[in-house]
């Protein structure tokens, strides 16, 4: 099965993430007002951001599905990380806007306190959320989605924003009413820091940005390989899902190009049998 197909599978979570979404957000800011808990309606605020992140997504991996065209020659695997990276943005302002609501509320000390029914359903949507979280992982490992893992980990922090309004509205009913608007402050910063850790992966992968321990790894594989004589440098960039990898090797400078060719096809195979890389250009120099 192609990268292609892979991708096509992936739309199935974005679809799951969208539903799931949709429905816990309009119940949660529902349940929120008539309730009176600031922690809630953070929470289904969160929730709505996710709508639209989740709708980033689902757009990144079918443009991504687009084959290689005379602008693209590598294909479209990008747009998935350019959707993370919508999807952090957006993310972002919600969060910095829930800690400003509910930041002023408790300098202000207007607080109350909510309904016991607003905890039940932070609860309710924080297994929703874990069971959503357990199937986008699995399937983004299945189908190597950077954007679709982007969106499991997002699921995940959804389900503990859920529980620490749980627990916020939860401490209120006890007459410690800050605790519900200090639950929605703390859910709009695990918002913020979501994002954040979203786009600080996004902007390394655009920037061909490389994991340097990986880059260490393989050169210790290709200086075993038989007929390479010294590794020169090996330099590597995702596009996408796809890691990219140009190396520069050393050989005997008596060998014939049928010879040479066939210590870059050992090191193509060793390359996809353990680590899983694909695409490599490998540049032959002679040793001296």
């Amino acid at each position: 099965m192609d990268h292609a197909d892979n991708l096509k599978k992936g739309e199935k979570g974005a679809w799951i993430s969208i539903g799931a979404y949709i429905l816990l957000s309009v119940v949660k800011l529902i349940v929120a007002y008539t309730g009176n808990s600031e922690a809630l309606r953070a929470d289904g605020l969160n929730n709505s951001t996710d709508v639209i992140a989740s709708i980033a997504v689902l757009v990144g991996l079918k443009i991504s599905r687009k084959p290689p065209d005379e602008n693209h020659h590598y294909g479209h695997y990008r747009a998935e990380t350019v959707a993370s990276m919508f999807a952090a943005f957006i993310m972002m302002m919600v969060g910095f806007q829930v800690i400003i609501d509910t930041f002023g509320k408790i300098v202000t000390h207007e607080t109350s306190e909510p309904n016991m029914l607003t905890a039940w359903t932070a609860l309710g949507g924080a297994i929703v959320m874990y069971f959503v979280y357990r199937y986008n992982k699995s399937l983004s490992e299945k189908v190597g989605s950077s954007s679709l893992y982007a969106a499991a980990q997002d699921n995940r922090s959804d389900a503990l924003v859920s529980i620490g309004a749980f627990i916020g509205i939860f401490g209120a009913q006890f007459g410690v009413f800050w605790l519900d608007p200090m639950a929605g402050f703390i859910v709009g910063i695990i918002i913020c820091k979501t994002a954040w850790d979203i786009f600080k992966d996004s902007t390394h992968t655009l920037t061909d940005g490389f994991d340097e321990k990986q880059i260490d790894k393989i050169k210790e594989s290709i200086v075993k390989v038989q007929g390479v004589k010294k590794v020169v440098d090996v330099k590597g960039r995702i596009h996408g899902n796809y890691e990219f990898i140009d190396i520069t090797i050393l050989v005997n400078p008596e060998l014939n190009v049928r010879e040479g060719h066939a210590i870059t096809e050992k090191i193509e195979t060793l390359l996809w049998k353990k680590h899983n890389i694909t695409h490599a250009q490998i540049h032959i120099e002679p040793y001296e």
